[in-house]
């Protein structure tokens, strides 16, 4: 059988950074006592030790410099957009740049752009294009608004487009820029945004040629139950997120009973490499306890947690950057998350 093969992936975050400047901005737009409190126990427990944005901080943690966001004032969705549509492409090229799509341009057949955060027609997908001198006849897709389980989404078509064709090389960028969306609340599952979220772009080279991490095979899961658990949309003031509280509950409780769904009847001890999402601190948590991983499974989706935050779709390709060192023949399972609730698996072999 001809598998698809992720070759290559390269990572890149914007120069700014900001955790601890982005908590004290949500701090102090909360009034009440009780919820200064609680802001802060879950900012201890968080485990995020820095994240990155497109957006520099002012030196008081009052706004940003550029005045994008102040304590009495948060931009309307056109900024934001217009934001996005000139922030993207440095951060895109930094990433492509690693990943060296300079040489590898002029041989992409097909081109799979993921974002969440923001959207322009033409858009990014067209600046690649010219930028590398893809041909002009690529045949692009576009996976937008599917939030952090995207990437799985654009591997999956990757993978059909490689089993259809042996001879297609697929560029798939994830990139996002989640920074542009906090939103002035003094609600909690609102304000966990700003401890939470942050900017960053992967760019990977998807071939039959079998070097790095062999597609295996793909699981969709939804629970419509909670589809109200993690939404996200389109406001006047931006892109609205709901991420509620009760996702790693209801994480735990579901994963055991789609446990053979999503490793295809292997036990989960089969598996070396898990590359789950780290939507959270407690996201992780739940996947662990659901699937009744060792706490060492999660090492690797840890550190990119402490090191990035959440960068949504991108993120879990940081993940799968790491293991494409993992020695040879590992198996892995990678696992994303996102509004429905839903759930993106795939399942994959190191080369």
């Amino acid at each position: 059988m001809n598998h698809a093969h992720i070759n290559r992936i390269a990572t890149a975050v914007p120069r700014h950074e900001v955790h601890e400047a982005f908590r004290v901005f949500a701090g102090r737009q909360i009034t009440e006592p009780r919820i200064r409190t609680a802001f802060a126990r879950l900012a201890e427990r968080s485990q995020i030790e820095q994240r990155f944005s497109v957006l520099q901080p002012d030196a008081e943690a009052t706004g940003t410099t550029d005045g994008f966001y102040r304590l009495d004032r948060f931009p309307s969705t056109g900024p934001r957009m217009a934001r996005f549509e000139a922030e993207a492409p440095a951060l895109a090229e930094a990433a492509c740049d690693a990943l060296g799509l300079e040489r590898e341009g002029p041989g992409i057949t097909h081109l799979i752009l993921a974002t969440c955060t923001g959207f322009a027609a033409p858009g990014l997908d067209h600046w690649l294009i010219h930028r590398y001198g893809l041909p002009r006849h690529v045949e692009r897709s576009v996976v937008g608004f599917m939030g952090c389980q995207a990437a799985i989404n654009a591997l999956k078509l990757a993978h059909h487009m490689v089993r259809s064709d042996p001879r297609a090389r697929v560029l798939v960028l994830n990139l996002e820029l989640c920074t542009l969306h906090l939103q002035p609340s003094t609600e909690i599952e609102q304000l966990l945004c700003f401890l939470l979220f942050a900017d960053g772009c992967s760019a990977a080279l998807v071939t039959a040629e079998p070097e790095g991490l062999a597609l295996e095979g793909f699981h969709a899961a939804l629970l419509p139950e909670a589809a109200d658990q993690i939404t996200w949309r389109i406001g006047d003031g931006g892109f609205d997120m709901t991420l509620s509280g009760f996702v790693p509950l209801t994480l735990a409780r579901a994963l055991p009973g789609q446990a053979a769904a999503i490793l295809a009847g292997a036990p989960a001890d089969a598996f070396d490499l898990w590359a789950v999402h780290p939507g959270g601190r407690s996201v992780l948590d739940a996947v662990m306890h659901g699937l009744g991983l060792p706490a060492a499974a999660l090492e690797t989706s840890r550190a990119v947690l402490r090191q990035h935050g959440n960068m949504s779709s991108a993120t879990v390709m940081f993940v799968l950057a790491r293991m494409l060192a993992a020695p040879r023949g590992q198996r892995g399972c990678a696992l994303a998350f996102g509004p429905g609730l839903s759930a993106e698996t795939m399942r994959f072999r190191v080369a």
